[in-house]
C-alpha cells in the first residue's frame, strides 16, 4: 500500500483514493446514488473498494466487512439490514473502523457507527399531539420501526393512549384487506404506517383496490420521503394524509443536483439516495479537514485480519472517526450534523399533506421550535377574492390546431384575432373561473426548455417562472424539469411521441391478385392434396369390391338381334362370364376430385365405405379451404394496400436510408436524450450526429421537409399533431407505428399561484363534461380536409385489374379445350379410319361435315355406323359393310 506524503496535498489526495469502502445490495438505488455522488467529487478522486451483497446475510457481510478491512479502507460506507446491524456494530467498535449509512437508525453507543437518517421518534409525538390522536393503529415494519413503537408505548402507558400495533411481516395481503374491514367495523379511523418507501406504496395501492370510502380517515406515514410516494389512485379515494418531508425539492441547488442526477439515472431520486449523497460529502469533508490539519492516516501496516484473537483495532481509526463527527455541512438532506453517539441532530423536517391538487406543505418539525404550524386553510372563494379586478396574461404559441390566426384577423382586435383548440379552452377556462384574460404569443417561440449554461429557461416556460405570464394554454408537455419550477392542471390531452412519413403510394393489384389470399405454399399443397386424394380414391375403389358391378350392354344384343348374328358369339361371352366395370378409373378419380374441389359435384360417387369416407374428409377440407379463401378474397380484391417502408421506432432505429429528427427544443427532444432504451439512444446518438442536421426549428419545418423528401424522412412529433396534420391537405402524411410513450399536455401556472387550484378544477370539469372531446373531434375531424381517419378504408367497386386474371385463365381454359378437342379427333379419326379401312379425309367428311353427321358419335359400334353411312348412299354401302363384317 502506498504512503502518503504530508508534504504534498496532491500525494495525499492519491493516498486517499483507494481507501474508501462501499458495502451495498446489488442493483439499490444508494449504490447508484453513491457512484453519482463520487462524480460530483472528484477533487478528491475517490475510486472506493465496493462489495455488492446480500445485507440480510450475516456470513456475507462479515466476508465483505473483512474485505475492506483487510485492503486498509478508511471508512466504509453502506447499509445493513436487522439482521446484521448488530455484527457491523460489533466489527466496527472492535477494530474502530467508522461505518457510514443511510439505513435506519437504531439506537447505539457506538461511536463509530454514523447514521444518516434522522430519527422520527420525536417529530412523530410531536405531530400526535398537534392532533390530539388518543386512539389509532399502527402498522410497522421491525426494520425501521421498533423503535418508534417502543417510545410510542412508553408514552402511551403515561398518558392512557389506546394503541394497537401490527406487524406489517405478520400480514398477508389476505389478512391485511380482512384487517381493513376490521377497521371500517370498529371505526378505527387514525392510522400510522411506518415502514419503507416500497413497501410503503404497495400498500397505498392495496388500500386503493379496495375502493372504500376513506373521508373519515387520518393517516400519518412515518416515512422521510413524502413527495417520493405514488399517491395516483390513493389520492382518488380522498383520504386525509399526513407525512414528513427530509429533501427540500424547491430548493435551487438541489434542482441542480437532481437535473445531474437525471442526466447519470433517468430514474427518480429517493430521500435515501439525497442520504446517501450527504454520506459521501461528509466523508469528503472529513478528509479535507485531515489534510488541512496534516494529520497522517496513511498507515496501515498493522491492521491484520479482522478475525484476529484478540482483533487488532486500527490505531488512527478514532482520528477519522473524529473527523467524521465533526463535520458540519448543508446537504441535499438539510443540516448534517451528527451527536456524540453517530446520530443525526439539528436537523429540520417539512411536515406535509395531500390536497387534491397534491401533496403541500402544512408545517416543519426541528429540535428547537418542535412542530411548528404554518398551513392557511382558506375557502376557494376567498384565496381567489379579487380575480375579477384584473386581467390575466395567457401565454400561448401559434400551432395549429391549438392556436392559430384567423384569416382575417386584422380585423378583430385582441383575443378575437385567434381561433383553435386552445383559444376555445382559455375561454371555456375563464368562464368557469371567473376571470379576465388577454392571449399573448410567447415572444422567442418556443415552448420552454433549460440553457444548459446559463440555466435560464426561454419560452413559456420561462415566461411563468420570470413573472412575464400568468397562465399557459398551449400543447405544453408535462415534464419533471418543468414541474419543478412551475405548476401543471391535470393533464387535458393525453398522447405520446410518433412518428410521420410521407404516404406511400397504393400498390394497384396484380392480374393475378385473386391468389393472394392464399399463399403459395399453401397452393401448393392444395395441388399435391388434390392429387394425393385422387390417387387414394382410385386406389380404395380398385381393392374395394363394392365398386365394381357387371355391364349389360343393351346396344349389343339389339344390334345382334337385328343383324341376325348367329348364336355362336354370346354362347362364347357367356362361357368368359360377364363383365366388370369400376367408374373410378384414374381419370374419373381426377374428375371427382376437382368437382368437390370446386363445390359443383359429379354424376359419379363411391359406393364403398372407403370411397366415401375419402370423399367426406375431402368435402370436410374443401369446405374449410374454400371458406378461408372467400373470407379474404373481398378484402384483397377491394382495398389497395399501401406499403410502408417502415412500421415503427425500431425499423427506423436499424436503417440509415431514412433520416428522422424532432422539434429542436422540445420536450420530444429531450425524451431521446435522457433515454436509457436501447432503441431510443440509438436513435438519439444517431440525430445528434446526422450532418445535415435533422433537427428543426418548428412543427411546420418538420411537415415541409417530411413532403418534399419523397419518403427519406421520417418526423417524430406528438400523436395528435400527427393526426391532425394527417387530416390536411394535400394528405400525404401519415402516422405509422404505436406511441413511442405516454404523456399529456397541461396548463400551466407559476408556484404558487392562486390560479392553480381552480384552473385545475376547471379542466377537471371540462372532462367530466366531454366539453374536451368536443373540441379535439371539432378541430380534428370535423374540419378535416382529408375526410374521416377511417374514410380510406372503404370499400370500392371491382376494376378489370382486380379480376383480369380470372378472364385470363378462363379464355385459356377455353383455348385448351380447343386444341384437345382436335388432336381427341385427330386420334380418333386415324384409328377408325386404319380400323375401316377407308381414307381419313373420306372419313372426316362422311361423319362430321354431312348433316346428321353429329348423329353418329359413338365410333366403338360399326354396325350402327354403317346402317347411318348406308342410309346416305347405296354406293358405298358394300364398301363399309364389308369392312364391319366379322
Amino acid at each position: 500500500m502506498s504512503q502518503c506524503d504530508l508534504d504534498s496535498e496532491s500525494d495525499v489526495l492519491m493516498c486517499v483514493s483507494d481507501l474508501s469502502g462501499g458495502i451495498f445490495p446489488t442493483g439499490s438505488h444508494e449504490y447508484e446514488a453513491f457512484r453519482f455522488a463520487l462524480t460530483q467529487h472528484q477533487e478528491l478522486k475517490l475510486v472506493p473498494q465496493v462489495d455488492m451483497v446480500d445485507t440480510g446475510n450475516s456470513f456475507a457481510m462479515t466476508y465483505a466487512f473483512c474485505s475492506q478491512f483487510s485492503r486498509g479502507v478508511y471508512a466504509i460506507m453502506g447499509l445493513y439490514d436487522r439482521r446484521t446491524v448488530n455484527m457491523l456494530m460489533s466489527f466496527c467498535g472492535s477494530l474502530h473502523v467508522c461505518f457510514v449509512t443511510p439505513s435506519f437508525p437504531v439506537h447505539s453507543k457506538n461511536h463509530f457507527l454514523l447514521q444518516l437518517r434522522p430519527s422520527l421518534q420525536e417529530p412523530l409525538m410531536a405531530l400526535l399531539d398537534h392532533f390530539y390522536w388518543t386512539r389509532f393503529v399502527y402498522f410497522y415494519s421491525p426494520d425501521s420501526g421498533l423503535g418508534v413503537l417502543q417510545r410510542i408505548l412508553d408514552a402511551a402507558a403515561e398518558r392512557g393512549w389506546q394503541v394497537t400495533s401490527v406487524n406489517l411481516d405478520s400480514l398477508t395481503e389476505t389478512t391485511f384487506v380482512k384487517l381493513l374491514t376490521d377497521l371500517d367495523y370498529k371505526k378505527e379511523f387514525q392510522v400510522i404506517i411506518n415502514c419503507e418507501l416500497e413497501r410503503l406504496n404497495s400498500i397505498l395501492n392495496l388500500i386503493a383496490a379496495q375502493k372504500r370510502n376513506l373521508k373519515n380517515y387520518h393517516y400519518i406515514l412515518a416515512n422521510l420521503g413524502f413527495m417520493d410516494l405514488n399517491f395516483s389512485e390513493f389520492q382518488k379515494l380522498a383520504p386525509n394524509v399526513t407525512g414528513f418531508q427530509l429533501v427540500n425539492q424547491s430548493d435551487p441547488e438541489i434542482r441542480r443536483i437532481n437535473d445531474d442526477w437525471m442526466d447519470f439515472n433517468s430514474k427518480d431520486t429517493r430521500y435515501t439516495g439525497a442520504l446517501t449523497y450527504d454520506g459521501v460529502s461528509v466523508l469528503s469533508a472529513a478528509f479535507q479537514n485531515l489534510r488541512q490539519q496534516r494529520i497522517d492516516i496513511s498507515h496501515r501496516g498493522n491492521a491484520g485480519e479482522c478475525l484476529a484473537n484478540p482483533p487488532a483495532p486500527w490505531g488512527q481509526g478514532i482520528d477519522i472517526q473524529r473527523a467524521l463527527q465533526q463535520v458540519r455541512l448543508n446537504g441535499l438532506s438539510g443540516n448534517v450534523q451528527f451527536d456524540d453517539r453517530g446520530q443525526r441532530t439539528n436537523f429540520s423536517l417539512m411536515v406535509m399533506e395531500l390536497s387534491l391538487s397534491g401533496p403541500r406543505k402544512i408545517g416543519f418539525w426541528n429540535d428547537r421550535s418542535g412542530y411548528v404550524n404554518t398551513a392557511t386553510y382558506r375557502p376557494v372563494l376567498e384565496e381567489f377574492y379579487g380575480l375579477h379586478n384584473r386581467t390575466y396574461i395567457v401565454t400561448t404559441i401559434l400551432e395549429a390546431p391549438y392556436m392559430m390566426l384567423r384569416k382575417n384577423h386584422e380585423q378583430f382586435t385582441g383575443n378575437d384575432r385567434y381561433e383553435g383548440y386552445c383559444a376555445e379552452l382559455a375561454a371555456e377556462i375563464a368562464k368557469h373561473v371567473g376571470f379576465s384574460y388577454r392571449l399573448e404569443l410567447v415572444g422567442d417561440g418556443k415552448y420552454g426548455a433549460r440553457d444548459p449554461e446559463s440555466k435560464m429557461w426561454n419560452g413559456m416556460v420561462g415566461e411563468l417562472v420570470y413573472g412575464k405570464a400568468d397562465v399557459a394554454v398551449a400543447p405544453l408537455t408535462i415534464t419533471l424539469v418543468r414541474e419543478q419550477v412551475i405548476d401543471f392542471t391535470k393533464p387535458f390531452m393525453s398522447l405520446g411521441i410518433s412518428i410521420m412519413i410521407k404516404k406511400p403510394t397504393k400498390s394497384k393489384p396484380g392480374v393475378f391478385s385473386f391468389l393472394d389470399p392464399l399463399a403459395y405454399e399453401i397452393w401448393m399443397c392444395i395441388v399435391f392434396a388434390y392429387i394425393g386424394v385422387s390417387v387414394v380414391l382410385f386406389l380404395v375403389s380398385r381393392f374395394s369390391p363394392y365398386e365394381w358391378k357387371e355391364e349389360e350392354s343393351d346396344d349389343e344384343e339389339e344390334t345382334n338381334q337385328t343383324s341376325g348374328t348367329s348364336q355362336n358369339q354370346n354362347q362364347q361371352k357367356d362361357s368368359e362370364g360377364p363383365e366388370h366395370t369400376n367408374d373410378f378409373g384414374i381419370f374419373n378419380s381426377l374428375w371427382f376430385s376437382l368437382g368437390a374441389f370446386m363445390q359443383q359435384g359429379c354424376d359419379i360417387s363411391p359406393r364403398s365405405l372407403s370411397g366415401r369416407i375419402v370423399g367426406g374428409v375431402w368435402w370436410f377440407f374443401t369446405l374449410i379451404i374454400i371458406s378461408s379463401y372467400t373470407a379474404n378474397l373481398a378484402a384483397f380484391l377491394t382495398v389497395e394496400r399501401m406499403v410502408s417502408p417502415i412500421e415503427g421506432a425500431e425499423d427506423l432505429a436499424k436503417q440509415t436510408e431514412i433520416a428522422y429528427g424532432t422539434l429542436d427544443g422540445g420536450s420530444t427532444k429531450e425524451f431521446f436524450r435522457r433515454s436509457k432504451i436501447a432503441v431510443f439512444e440509438k436513435m438519439w446518438s444517431y440525430m445528434r450526429s446526422t450532418d445535415p442536421s435533422v433537427f428543426v426549428k418548428n412543427t411546420n419545418e418538420g411537415v415541409i421537409r417530411v413532403r418534399k423528401a419523397k419518403g427519406k424522412y421520417a418526423y417524430l412529433l406528438e400523436s395528435s399533431m400527427n393526426e391532425y396534420i394527417e387530416q390536411r391537405k394535400p394528405c400525404d402524411t401519415m402516422k405509422v407505428g404505436g406511441n413511442l410513450d405516454s404523456k399529456g399536455y397541461g396548463v400551466a401556472t407559476p408556484k404558487g399561484s392562486p390560479l392553480r387550484i381552480p384552473v385545475n378544477l376547471a379542466v377537471l370539469k371540462l372532462n367530466e363534461q366531454a366539453v374536451l372531446d368536443k373540441l379535439k373531434n371539432k378541430w380534428w375531424y370535423d374540419k378535416g380536409e382529408c375526410g374521416h381517419k377511417d374514410s380510406g378504408r372503404k370499400t370500392s367497386a371491382l376494376s378489370l385489374s382486380n379480376v383480369a386474371g380470372v378472364f385470363y385463365i378462363l379464355i385459356g381454359g377455353l383455348g385448351l379445350a380447343m386444341m384437345v378437342a382436335l388432336v381427341e379427333f385427330c386420334y380418333k379419326s386415324r384409328i377408325e379410319s386404319r380400323r375401316m379401312k377407308v381414307s381419313h379425309k373420306f372419313r372426316f367428311r362422311k361423319l362430321y361435315l354431312s348433316p346428321r353427321g353429329n348423329s353418329v358419335s359413338d365410333t366403338s359400334r360399326p354396325r350402327n355406323m354403317k346402317n347411318n353411312i348406308m342410309s346416305h348412299t347405296g354406293t358405298d354401302t358394300g364398301i363399309l359393310g364389308s369392312s364391319h363384317s366379322r
